[in-house]
Formats: structure tokens, C-alpha cells, sequence
């Protein structure tokens, strides 16, 4: 009794410490969970009103784009849908996208939306506790230090809160009663039951979301994963033949870009999007790539890059968006944070793990409350013996 007594004071003073970070970052995240299709559906305006005969070639829509763009921005990449009516997004740099009905090359707008500048600043409190300029930085490392506390708080709350509360007779009835939500409860015995359920059922989710943002959020974490697979960031090596050809003369008309997609499309059958990276003109030896998608679009299991000679626009090969184990593990733990690597129904999962967050600091402040305050009877003369 005197380590479960221990154990249930480091949980309650802990869990009451962290309660309130822990609020910001899970409601926050409840917020951003669906950001990518908010954000599509705030573009719903962009879509053409039907298609017509044929789409403007590639070359035309960088074209087009590039005249419409500020002074100081090129075009970068394009990238198009499988959706025939969907606008072709041009980039240019330094996170501006202008998009184009793919049809009548009419600039349809920058994607700069109500919702996206709302989304925006959910995510400037989410990542930097909604500071800006200079004081960003600091935002940073108290997010990224309440990530750190974040995890190690968590499993020993999770560790410690299954002994706590882990049924002392392993019976099917005081196990349900401990571990699975129950009607007609309330006050403390709710808040406990509640507690205790979401913190079981949730706490895989959880840890997950916990440990990719802070993964997100330190240098040192990528670094560990870099060692954790065998690999340095300086022996990281491309896969085998990713390597650039050797130059070749330069052909006597430039490479179409319209025909690097046909060539993408045609080598990815079932794709839903095709990112065209345009080189610099300071990179002349940059082979052009282009990333196949054919998932949801924040899926890396579902991409794949293919690169063609800058000069002949030949193919020099597909190969993995990631170069080696540790990266593979990067792009999934960043996809995982919002649960994008594996579709809606992964956002749906860390939308209630989230939630339940959440509900975890709501359910833990209530009971504190009431062991710290505790509603005081009213008295009668009837409860005083005569």
C-alpha cells in the first residue's frame, strides 16, 4: 500500500503540473487533425466548371505561372491531379503555390484562404504557442521541451496509472469495470472510470504522437534514429543507381516538360498526383525528378520518385523517396504525428487519441479537484444526535 500510495502522488502532482500543456497541444491537434482537407475543400472554388477537349501542355502552365509570378519568384514545381478538373498548382518558392485552371491557364488564386490563415494560426499555437518574429524561437523550446517532459510524463502515467488502477481481483467483471466505459455513472466514479479507459485504450496512439513530435521538435532525436538504424546524415547513400548519368551533349531542343509526365503517368499506373521539381538554372547537372503519388498525399509508402536526365530526358530510374532506413523512419513518424500515413481512417485514430488527451486532462483535473476540495455536506439539526 505505501508504493501504490507513492505511485498515486507522483501521478496526481505530475499529471496536474503538465495538465495544461498537455490541454494545449491536444485541443490544438484535434484542430489541425483534418488540415489537409479543410484546406481542400477552402480550394473547392479553384476546380474548372468542366473539362475541355485537352489541358494546356506542361510548358505552357510554367509559362503562365512564371509571367504571373512576383520579380523575385521562379517556378519550382508543378504538380498535377489525377482529377481532371482540379487546378494545377505551380510553386515559387519560399512556400508560395499559384494555381491554374489546367484548361484556360487562369490564375485561380494562391490557396491563401480564410481557413488555411485560421488553420495557420491553430498551428502557430500548436508549434510556438502562437509567438512570432524573435520570440518565435523561444516558443519553439517550450513546446519542443513540453514534448520532452510530454513523454517521459506520459509513460510513467500510463505505467504508473495501470498499477494504480489495474484491477486488484483479474475477474471478466472487474476487468470490464476498470478498463471499458460505463453508463449511468457520475461525478468521480465517471471521471474515474473515463480516466482509466481512455488512458488503456489510447495509450498506444498516444505514445506515438508523443514521440514523432518530438521528433519534430529536436535534432537530437533524428540524430538518435540516424544511429539507432547504423547510418550517419554523412553516410546516408542514395539507393544503388540513383547516382546522376554522366552528362551528355546538350540535344538541340530543350526537354518538354509536359513529356516527363506522360512519362511518370505511363511508368505509375493508378497515380493521384505527379510533382514535377524544376532545377535552377544554377543547377544545370540537376536531373529533373518527379514524385508519383498514388495514396491520400501524405502517405510515403505510397511514393515514389522518378528522375530524368536534365539534357535528354531519358529515365534514369524509380527509386523510393527515402535513402535508407533511418529517413524511411523520419517520414513515417512525421506522417504518423497526424495519423496521414495511413489515410482518413489514421487521421481518424489520432483524432480520438487526441480527443482523448483531452478527456484525460479534463477527467484528471476534476478528480484533483475534488480530492483537494471537496464539497463540504450541508448539516442539519437532524444530524446532530439530540
Amino acid at each position: 500500500m505505501k508504493l501504490r500510495r507513492i505511485l498515486f502522488w507522483i501521478h496526481l502532482v505530475v499529471g496536474a503540473a503538465a495538465g495544461l500543456v498537455i490541454l494545449l497541444m491536444s485541443v490544438t491537434g484535434v484542430v489541425l487533425t483534418y488540415e489537409a482537407q479543410w484546406n481542400e475543400w477552402a480550394r473547392r472554388d479553384y476546380r474548372s466548371e468542366r473539362a475541355a477537349s485537352a489541358p494546356l501542355t506542361a510548358d505552357r502552365l510554367v509559362g503562365i505561372a512564371a509571367a504571373n509570378a512576383p520579380e523575385d519568384r521562379t517556378p519550382t514545381s508543378l504538380a498535377v491531379s489525377s482529377d481532371p478538373l482540379a487546378p494545377a498548382a505551380v510553386g515559387l518558392g519560399r512556400g508560395m503555390t499559384l494555381y491554374l485552371d489546367r484548361y484556360s491557364g487562369e490564375a485561380r488564386g494562391d490557396g491563401d484562404t480564410r481557413t488555411r490563415r485560421f488553420l495557420r494560426s491553430v498551428m502557430y499555437w500548436h508549434r510556438w504557442l502562437a509567438l512570432s518574429g524573435e520570440s518565435r524561437g523561444a516558443g519553439r523550446a517550450v513546446t519542443g521541451a513540453a514534448n520532452l517532459v510530454f513523454l517521459f510524463l506520459f509513460l510513467f502515467l500510463i505505467l504508473s496509472g495501470l498499477y494504480l488502477w489495474w484491477p486488484r481481483r483479474l475477474t471478466p467483471q472487474g476487468i470490464r469495470n476498470a478498463l471499458w466505459f460505463r453508463r449511468g455513472l457520475r461525478g468521480r466514479a465517471r471521471n474515474f472510470n473515463w480516466h482509466n479507459a481512455a488512458g488503456f485504450w489510447l495509450a498506444v496512439p498516444l505514445a506515438v504522437i508523443v514521440f514523432s513530435g518530438m521528433m519534430i521538435s529536436y535534432g537530437w532525436v533524428r540524430d538518435l534514429i540516424e544511429f539507432a538504424a547504423g547510418e550517419t546524415p554523412e553516410a546516408a547513400a542514395l539507393e544503388p543507381g540513383a547516382a546522376d548519368a554522366d552528362p551528355l551533349p546538350s540535344p538541340g531542343a530543350p526537354v518538354r516538360l509536359g513529356a516527363l509526365l506522360d512519362r511518370a503517368a505511363a511508368e505509375t499506373p493508378g497515380w493521384r498526383r505527379l510533382t514535377l521539381q524544376i532545377p535552377g538554372e544554377d543547377e544545370p547537372d540537376e536531373p529533373y525528378s518527379v514524385r508519383a503519388d498514388t495514396g491520400a498525399g501524405r502517405q510515403p509508402a505510397h511514393w515514389r520518385n522518378l528522375r530524368f536526365d536534365r539534357r535528354s530526358g531519358d529515365l534514369l530510374g524509380v527509386f523510393p523517396v527515402t535513402e535508407g532506413r533511418a529517413q524511411a523512419v523520419r517520414y513515417w513518424l512525421r506522417f504518423a504525428h497526424t495519423g496521414e500515413a495511413y489515410g482518413l481512417a489514421g487521421q481518424t485514430v489520432a483524432l480520438v487519441a487526441t480527443a482523448g488527451g483531452a478527456l484525460l486532462v479534463w477527467t484528471g483535473f476534476a478528480m484533483a479537484w475534488r480530492r483537494f476540495f471537496p464539497k463540504k455536506r450541508k448539516t442539519t439539526l437532524e444530524s446532530f444526535p439530540v
